[in-house]
């Protein structure tokens, strides 16, 4: 059976979804609901669906971050998007990011179970395809679909990069930790790092020393703060570290920075 979750921030639209779905006739149970953005992530990782139906604007979250979310940590998961908003742009990226489907509301019974078909269709090409020998998997798994799959999965997590990238440089001053920014971008710790290594070659603790020297830099250029002001501007809460790292990523100390700018 296929593992289903129903999230909309209106009780009677998950309510109504949950008992009108021929889920059985799909090889398919609802296993999870919600009814906010930070439930619903709760219970992403905790159920971990195979299928989700979701309202793509949940009052504070960002609908598109969320959405890259579950496409970067959940490659194969099946999403269809709910959505009060005609809005062609926002469908647009939200397709872009992996979505099998874009459904306005209040919406037509049978586009969300034609959705539903298709979803656990391409489910069911992905579990042939792993399953069949190597020169067999293309006759299982549309190469399109595939295709299709993977530059949605790799849209979402350069999506989330950039918004970690964001946030870092909006908040380097910051006692700044990898779970707040993973938090920040809607994804678990382990799975942010991986992506920070992947797509910058470095951890996320050179990440963020890479970006406080940077600020650090510009800093400098300021005559009226001493050394350790601005390494303490900079999000370096201690004067060896700073004195250290921006040695490191340099190769002069501050000193010598300020004095050659």
């Amino acid at each position: 059976m296929y593992r289903v979750m129903v999230v909309d921030d209106e009780e009677v639209i998950v309510s109504g979804l949950v008992r009108a779905m021929p889920w059985q006739k799909y090889g398919c149970e609802v296993v999870a609901t919600a009814t906010s953005g930070s439930e619903a992530l709760r219970l992403l990782h905790e159920k971990k669906p195979d299928i989700l139906f979701t309202d793509i604007c949940m009052p504070g979250q960002d609908g598109l971050a969320v959405l890259a979310a579950v496409r970067s940590e959940f490659a194969q998961m099946q999403v269809t998007i709910l959505s009060g908003y005609p809005n062609f742009n926002y469908a647009q990226r939200a397709i872009e990011l992996g979505v099998v489907s874009y459904v306005l509301k209040p919406s037509r019974f049978q586009l969300l179970e034609e959705a539903l078909a298709k979803m656990t269709e391409n489910l069911h090409e992905l579990q042939q395809s792993q399953t069949a020998p190597p020169a067999l998997q293309g006759v299982f798994c549309n190469e399109t679909t595939a295709a299709e799959a993977q530059t949605g999965t790799e849209k979402a997590q350069n999506f989330i990069v950039k918004n970690a990238l964001d946030y870092i440089r909006t908040h380097y001053a910051e006692r700044l930790t990898l779970a707040d920014v993973a938090d920040a971008v809607y994804v678990s710790q382990w799975h942010l790092s991986k992506l920070i290594s992947r797509y910058t070659q470095q951890s996320f603790f050179d990440l963020l020393n890479g970006v406080r020297v940077e600020k650090a830099k510009e800093l400098l250029a300021d005559p009226s703060l001493k050394v350790w002001q601005v390494g303490e501007q900079a999000g370096f809460t201690d004067a060896t570290h700073f004195s250290r790292t921006f040695k490191k990523l340099t190769g002069m100390s501050a000193n010598e920075y300020r004095s050659k700018s």
